[in-house]
């Protein structure tokens, strides 16, 4: 069973390129870069540049672009094709989550079935973006929100270290802002740490298209800020709106 997101469309040999891979009996599920299409305008190429960055997409920005195979334990539906009879074994994804319901999912094929999901580089669907800046940081802030509820409520794939480095970003930001109104030595430090992080974020917000660097850099910034603050809600929700409508 092969699924694709309403935005996204198929490379012509994205089928043959997964297909191939459920030889191996093991293998319950496979998952492929979702990249975003170069005809796609200049905000939305920009949101795309900030997924794939390693300031945002850290280790999971093979999902952007094209890594190498690897067996991985958690993949977006964007891309992701699943044996029929696993999929019908755990009963489907789980409509009390949206998006989330294929972190699920995954977490079953691999922990409850003990199968596999391998990441395909030459499984290649093409995923429109959300143009900057209100449409992508909407986006992010709902992949936070799930993600941050999802560290306590699947750990096995979701309580990462990584998940938690935006919201102690956010954190440090507004702890130094504070703390820099009251003692002057944090305020040289608070400056000299924004020029440290302002600087690596300008570096990786260059590319070839100048046009898109200012959006990149101020998209990053702001992706940080809405995940760390997104993520803290979801860690400290008791129940997301999904679960109470079905409760």
């Amino acid at each position: 069973m092969a699924f694709i997101d309403d935005d996204a469309y198929p490379d012509r040999d994205w089928l043959k390129n997964a297909v191939k891979n459920f030889e191996d009996s093991q293998i319950g599920a496979v998952g492929g870069p979702a990249i975003t299409p170069f005809c796609d305008n200049l905000l939305s190429r920009a949101s795309g540049k900030i997924y794939e960055s390693i300031l945002m997409g850290g280790p999971y920005r093979y999902r952007y672009v094209r890594g190498k195979k690897r067996e991985v334990a958690d993949y977006p539906s964007c891309n992701l094709l699943v044996r029929r009879e696993v999929f019908n074994q755990l009963g489907g994804f789980s409509t009390e989550f949206w998006p989330g319901e294929d972190t699920k999912l995954c977490l079953e094929i691999v922990k409850k079935l003990n199968k596999k999901i391998i990441y395909e580089p030459q499984a290649i669907v093409y995923h429109h973006r959300r143009p900057l800046f209100i449409p992508h940081l909407r986006q992010i802030a709902s992949y936070a929100l799930h993600r941050g509820y999802f560290s306590k409520k699947y750990p096995q794939t979701s309580f990462k270290f990584f998940y938690f480095l935006p919201s102690i970003f956010t954190i440090m930001v507004f702890l130094g802002l504070i703390l820099s109104i009251f003692y002057p030595f944090m305020e040289k430090l608070f400056i000299f740490s924004a020029l440290f992080y302002f600087s690596i974020v300008f570096v990786f917000s260059i590319n070839k298209d100048i046009r898109m660097i200012p959006f990149v850099f101020l998209g990053i910034f702001l992706s940080h800020l809405t995940y760390g603050i997104f993520f803290l809600k979801g860690l400290f929700s008791t129940k997301l709106k999904e679960e109470r409508k079905i409760g």
